[in-house]
């Protein structure tokens, strides 16, 4: 997926500033055996050796960690458009990465491109990319594209993926020495996670802001939806938790989008349909109309999700900073009452040091005497969420023993 750039890959061919070429996407063939392709190909493929019947300019993408805590890895490559044009042409890309000294864990992709037919003289160049997921380790990459005349170009290279020594406790979602292909729907369903059986599992209330990191943008861009789910993974994946109950919201339009209550998971296929219909900059005009009506939407907010509902073991607010021309009033926040639990603010912001102030969101934690993380790497989203919830469960005991002693 987090980073600063998209955590997935796609497969797609671009003509450089005159057309947009129509492609399937990339496939993921099998793992271990070869599976069934061109004998041609696996020879190529086999040979290990750099080809040019087809030119080709073909450059590595490195490893780079996302907030889904996988490497991405892949490659970007360009091919001259009078090379391809003609009558209508066909691309196919097969590729094989193997991590070093294990053949049992090969894996195969496959891209096919369907080109229109060009003018011989169509100036440019055609550009594609591809990707797939990897976990620590070291691989080998045989890569091959052939046009429909059987002309190859073929390239090989190496990657490697390490965690700085200062990061080998990031429990790693994809495991080393293992491929998989890039995920392209972020709202996939959670795989079940096996709770903490030793005693009874937390529960959090999420409140989550989805909008992009620059608030007045008129899209949420996927590098901004990817990194926020991370976050609700990353939460949902802790086996300390075992109820969820969350908000989503849009600030910038001032809209509840999707709520779900005291849940054993969290609903991702629900929240991606509520995101769907998001279509930012499309105020009512009533509030419009309002002086401060966003300040107005996150004090009713906080009055109502704070104080509403069972008592969670706590409240976390994720999302970018909230830059309000008001913060929310001392006095609604008073009207919130004390809270009987601990406060937190995991606070997305790739460039902190353009936004080093405090938001109105971190305002309203602080009121509470609330804990604010600023979340701009996958490594912060890790430490961030493991010390939140050892604070949580430290928070639960001391309140169990308060209890004690006061009867």
């Amino acid at each position: 997926m987090l980073l600063a750039r998209p955590n997935a890959f796609c497969a797609c061919l671009f003509v450089y500033l005159q057309f947009q070429v129509p492609l399937a996407g990339q496939g993921f063939l099998a793992g271990g055996k070869a599976p069934r392709m061109f004998g041609t190909d696996m020879a190529v493929l086999e040979a290990g050796e750099p080809r040019q019947d087809l030119p080709c300019k073909l450059e590595e993408t490195k490893p780079i960690l996302g907030f889904d805590l996988k490497f991405h890895a892949g490659f970007e490559v360009s091919v001259p458009m009078h090379e391809i044009a003609g009558s209508e042409n066909l691309l196919t890309i097969v590729f094989r990465v193997r991590p070093e000294g294990k053949s049992e864990g090969d894996r195969y992709f496959i891209q096919r491109i369907r080109v229109p037919q060009l003018d011989e003289e169509t100036k440019g160049e055609a550009f594609l990319q591809g990707g797939f997921d990897i976990g620590e380790g070291k691989y080998q990459v045989e890569w091959l594209m052939r046009d429909r005349a059987e002309r190859v170009c073929s390239h090989t290279w190496k990657v490697e993926a390490t965690l700085p020594a200062k990061d080998k406790l990031i429990e790693m979602n994809e495991p080393a020495d293992t491929v998989h292909p890039s995920e392209h729907e972020q709202f996939q369903d959670e795989p079940p996670v096996a709770r903490s059986t030793t005693e009874t599992p937390l529960s959090v209330k999420v409140l989550i802001n989805f909008a992009p990191q620059r608030s007045r943008s008129a899209t949420l861009q996927p590098v901004d939806t990817s990194a926020l789910v991370s976050i609700l993974r990353t939460i949902s994946r802790d086996p300390r938790i075992g109820r969820f109950s969350l908000v989503a919201f849009n600030m910038q339009d001032q809209k509840i989008l999707y709520k779900q209550e005291n849940s054993d998971r969290i609903d991702f296929p629900k929240i991606g349909e509520a995101l769907r219909d998001l279509k930012l900059g499309t105020v009512d005009l009533k509030k419009l109309q309002t002086k401060n009506s966003e300040t107005e939407f996150l004090s009713e907010l906080l009055q109502k999700e704070a104080a509403s509902g069972e008592i969670p073991d706590a409240l976390i607010f994720a999302g970018p900073k909230v830059l309000l021309d008001q913060n929310v009033p001392q006095e609604a926040l008073r009207s919130v009452g004390s809270l009987d639990f601990p406060v937190f603010y995991l606070n997305y912001n790739l460039y902190p040091q353009q936004i080093p102030w405090r938001d109105s969101i971190g305002h309203a934690v602080k009121h509470f005497r609330g804990v604010e993380y600023t979340i701009s790497r996958p490594r912060d989203l890790w430490f961030a969420v493991s010390e939140m919830v050892n604070k949580i469960g430290k928070a639960r005991q001391t309140k169990r023993v308060g209890a004690v002693i006061a009867q």
